[in-house]
């Protein structure tokens, strides 16, 4: 009797109408090349030309630098419309391999491939495909005496595709691109509110625009005006693996360049003297030293159980001064980086201690108030971004999931 999973083949060739071919086959491939740069006359033409910096949508409408009629008489490859691109050299294969389809014709450099593919092949099907494979493809990475990661074309063509009839392959990819469509709309929207927020917040912190029912003079004063203690600095620990009982280590690295806590896993804490380092509801901490200097976080108790690190500053404000929401969100202005950025350097090496932290200037309104309603505004914003955020999480988790299923034949569409 038969079984109803058996209408669902679960393997990796796809189901008995699909073919195995390696990718060699799917297509004619070609390498890129770049223009002498000693020439300008190649240079800022109309034909886009495609570098991996390039390489972060699904389908590329333009590029970053365009070459000029002299160099593709020179002898410049043109890539048809609808070529599928592929990294193939440089630090990014690290973790990932960045796939494109070009949607008119351009040129790309020497670190991609790119193939046409054939009749029989729909290069959006061909383009998921990659893009769903990446760990496969990205374990077939060599490392140079540089350290410059490569994936080697021999290994990239030896590569076998299961591709289905060519009906169900535009199905497929019909589906995908459905998906796609959504992703970048979210990402569009996104952008759009990040934007919005960073406007309101060079006007609202700054008093050049006021909120209905305020008035008054602003005032200037500098930060340890305002703190209820002398910033402090973490404890140096070792991390730890998380286990019962044991509050997480929060170190530069777990600090998003937004002010989030990241996805990534984070270590725990296991010292005698962690309590005295653990956050309370609303400290600020600041990173203090390297590349991260001025990132901030902001505490809340749904965090869980925190102990800063010895290379962030705690930052405790007087409340009857200072609302926190608004300092935080004072360190996401271009004022404050403008004054990171001379500060960080006064020494040669990048960094800002606990006293020079007391000594950042701050423009304040009149009353606590008009700070509250001020925060209250940004953090509005904030709820509005972070549901955008939780929805293209979601769609690109969808969309994995879909291309797991359908790119293997698991899901039948046709």
């Amino acid at each position: 009797m038969s079984n109803e999973n058996d209408q669902i083949q679960d393997c990796d060739s796809g189901p008995n109408n699909w073919v195995e071919r390696p990718l060699k086959e799917v297509g004619l491939w070609f390498s890129g090349g770049t223009p002498s740069k000693k020439r300008d006359d190649f240079w800022n033409g109309e034909t886009p030309w495609v570098s991996p910096k390039d390489m972060k949508r699904h389908r590329l409408f333009d590029t970053i630098d365009h070459i000029s009629d002299s160099a593709v008489k020179a002898g410049a490859r043109i890539l048809p419309r609808n070529s599928v691109l592929i990294v193939i050299r440089g630090m990014i294969l690290a973790h990932s391999a960045p796939v494109a389809i070009i949607q008119r014709e351009m040129a790309c450099n020497q670190d991609i491939k790119a193939v046409v593919s054939s009749d029989d092949i729909s290069p959006d099907f061909l383009a998921h495909w990659l893009s769903s494979n990446s760990d496969l493809l990205l374990g077939l990475t060599t490392e140079s005496t540089h350290g410059t990661k490569r994936l080697p074309p021999d290994s990239l063509y030896r590569s076998t595709i299961a591709v289905p009839p060519i009906a169900e392959q535009e199905a497929i990819a019909s589906a995908l691109s459905d998906a796609d469509a959504l992703i970048e709309s979210l990402e569009k929207l996104l952008a759009k509110k990040r934007q919005i927020k960073q406007g309101a917040m060079q006007e609202l912190l700054t008093g050049r625009r006021r909120l209905p029912g305020f008035e008054g003079n602003w005032t200037d004063t500098v930060l340890r005006a305002c703190l209820s203690d002398a910033p402090s600095y973490g404890i140096n620990a070792a991390g730890v693996e998380q286990r019962g009982g044991l509050p997480a280590y929060l170190r530069i690295t777990d600090i998003t360049d937004d002010g989030s806590l990241s996805d990534d896993e984070r270590v725990a804490v296991d010292h005698e003297l962690s309590d005295n380092y653990k956050l309370t509801e609303n400290d600020l901490v600041l990173a203090r030293t390297g590349a991260s200097v001025g990132k901030s976080y902001l505490y809340h108790r749904e965090d869980g159980e925190l102990v800063f690190a010895g290379f962030l500053i705690r930052v405790q404000v007087d409340h009857q001064k200072l609302n926190p929401l608004f300092l935080f969100n004072f360190t996401k202005t271009e004022a404050y980086w403008s004054w990171v950025t001379v500060m960080s350097m006064r020494s040669g090496q990048p960094g800002i201690n606990g006293a020079e932290y007391g000594s950042m200037p701050l423009r304040l309104p009149p009353t606590m108030a008009e700070q509250a309603a001020i925060a209250v505004v940004l953090e509005d914003m904030d709820h509005d971004i972070n549901a955008i955020q939780a929805r293209l999480r979601k769609s690109r988790q969808i969309k994995q999931a879909m291309m797991q299923q359908l790119l293997t034949g698991r899901i039948r569409l046709v």
